[in-house]
């Protein structure tokens, strides 16, 4: 990692380091891939694919379940106040199997959240599961104390808390370093940096409050496990959940609300033969050692993909528009989603909205890449179709059941008084390229650390102890990324601008303000954004599960 200042003014960049990025990433790129090819399979893939034992259903036979929305316990105050109590449960996803899960109140996914921009919520979690939980808002701009930073855990009651400066705990992160550990079939394990000598972590015991201000564009998030070393396994089984935020001038712009509005959580998963969701972990219990076995190491593909929990489902639909609230919450798959026709015909994918909030006017699509942890809003139009007309959401980048997704079937005609404006917000941040006062290079990478195989962020493991880069509330700031694989990078806090990929524009899809930027393999990114909102240290990392947790996550402190 590294940050360039320009030595020629006191006002800012100079405008030839802020544009000369094709030369120097393009050979980065190149050292990168040379040290990973080995694990870029192929470019749709980064990861290996687990097979289920059990028998699976036939595709678009399941009703489409829709996450339920949480009543708040209390309202007073100008605050809406939620209790969620994360739990195991044994739930059907397959017809007639039984599956052991991790939920956030009873269901997977968990209940949806849905607040109003600039009325705060406060959600008390209450951890009965067997291993230490944090909580993070995914896109959340959220004070610090209430981010989710891997070692604040929520630990289960009885458990002791670990000491500032000590060794680990067992059940809490792992080994320091996980220096000296052996696996993955006889090599070293994983480096996730598992200390537990952060002496900045704050636990708590059962419970623990967070605040969430919504001081933010109206948006689709998502709540998850944060715990550190723990991410990939946690969210595997089941910890995730919807938080909306909404406000009036969305609602004023006549997009299809109701029953017309569709939230869609997209997770392969693979089943074991006694109907538990298979996951290679080195510890199956999740409780001092992480990692996954050595085929893995990319990352973990499923081979059903469940969509709100159920696999390939169905759901019935006016033939009028639809708003589709789409959600990429599997561990490392990618996704490149069409609607088909029966007669084959694509339907138009409208993007209105990405990962924070409406864009300034809709894009169309035939075919829009997610990967994971990108949220995507879009409109899709069944006007004209005949009542019993089905269309498929395919997914081009699977094979075999992975090409599946869902379905939904035209049950009838009806009126439809939607539309799609075509200007759909106004207020989106405006940063140039001389606002920024810094330009900083990031290469995500695989590599080695402690003796073992991991994955890195300028050459180094997430360390919780070290501080990484700093940066003064209220910067404008360019980050230039290059990946050797697969790399969704996320940053917490701040939605951010995609201002080029390999020295060329954007791609349609990076329209909009993000939070999450997919690098494909041997790609740049240059990213622009502006650190406000809140003092505090948060974090960048891959959002690939298994890559954050074998280290590729960074400490970013605003100060």
């Amino acid at each position: 990692m590294t940050d360039h200042h320009d030595r020629t003014s006191g006002e800012g960049l100079s405008r030839r380091r802020l544009l000369g990025i094709g030369g120097a990433l393009g050979l980065l790129a190149a050292g990168a891939l040379t040290s990973s090819a080995a694990l870029a399979r192929r470019p749709a893939v980064t990861g290996a694919e687990l097979r289920s034992a059990v028998p699976l259903p036939p595709a678009y036979q399941v009703p489409l379940p829709l996450p339920a929305t949480l009543t708040p316990v209390a309202t007073s105050g100008g605050v809406d106040r939620y209790e969620i109590t994360q739990r195991e449960v044994t739930a059907e996803l397959l017809p007639g199997v039984r599956t052991p899960l991790w939920t956030y109140g009873g269901t997977f996914p968990g209940p949806t959240i849905e607040a109003r921009r600039g009325r705060p919520v406060t959600v008390t979690h209450r951890n009965e599961l067997p291993v230490p939980t944090v909580v993070h808002l995914h896109g959340g701009r959220t004070p610090a104390d209430s981010d989710g930073y891997p070692t604040d855990l929520v630990l289960p009651a009885g458990r002791p808390a670990p000491q500032p400066g000590s060794p680990s705990v067992p059940g809490m992160n792992g080994m320091p370093g996980m220096k000296g550990m052996k696996g993955m079939d006889g090599m070293d394990a994983m480096a996730g940096g598992g200390h537990m000598g952060d002496p900045r972590a704050v636990t708590t015991t059962l419970t623990r409050e967070y605040t969430f201000p919504n001081d933010q564009r109206p948006t689709m998030l998502w709540y998850h496990d944060h715990r550190m070393d723990f991410t990939a396994p946690a969210i595997w089984r089941g910890l995730a959940g919807l938080h909306i935020v909404r406000d009036d001038a969305e609602q004023a712009l006549g997009l299809p609300a109701g029953p017309r509005e569709l939230p869609l959580v997209i997770a392969d998963r693979a089943f074991a033969a006694d109907g538990t969701l298979h996951y290679p972990s080195l510890d199956p219990d999740l409780q001092t050692r992480p990692g996954v076995t050595e085929p893995y190491l990319g990352g973990v593909l499923g081979d059903v993909i469940l969509v709100n929990g159920a696999p390939w489902p169905v759901h019935e639909v006016d033939a009028a528009r639809h708003r589709l609230r789409l959600l990429n919450a599997s561990n490392a798959r990618h996704y490149e989603l069409e609607a088909v026709c029966e007669d084959g015909r694509r339907l138009d994918l409208v993007q209105i909205g990405a990962d924070q909030g409406l864009l300034a006017a809709p894009v169309t699509h035939r075919r829009l890449p997610i990967a994971p942890a990108e949220r995507y809003d879009v409109i899709v139009d069944f006007a004209g179709l005949r009542p019993g007309s089905v269309v498929q959401v395919r997914n081009r980048l699977g094979t075999g059941r992975t090409r599946d997704v869902l379905a939904f079937r035209v049950a009838r005609t009806a009126p439809d008084d939607s539309r799609i404006p075509p200007v759909l917000a106004t207020d989106l941040p405006d940063w140039r390229r001389q606002d920024a006062i810094r330009v900083r290079d990031f290469a995500f990478r695989a590599g080695r650390t402690d003796g073992g195989h991991g994955w890195l962020i300028g050459g180094r493991a997430f360390d919780p102890a070290r501080p990484d880069v700093t940066v003064g509330l209220g910067e404008v700031e360019v980050w230039r990324l290059i990946a050797d694989v697969h790399h969704p990078v996320h940053l917490h806090l701040v939605g951010f601008r995609i201002l080029s990929r390999g020295a060329r524009p954007p791609l349609p899809q990076d329209a909009g303000l993000k939070d999450t930027v997919s690098l494909r393999p041997g790609e740049s990114a240059e990213i622009i954004t502006r650190f406000d909102g809140y003092r505090g240290r948060y974090l960048f990392h891959c959002h690939n599960a298994e890559h954050e947790d074998m280290g590729m996550m960074a400490n970013l402190e605003v100060v």
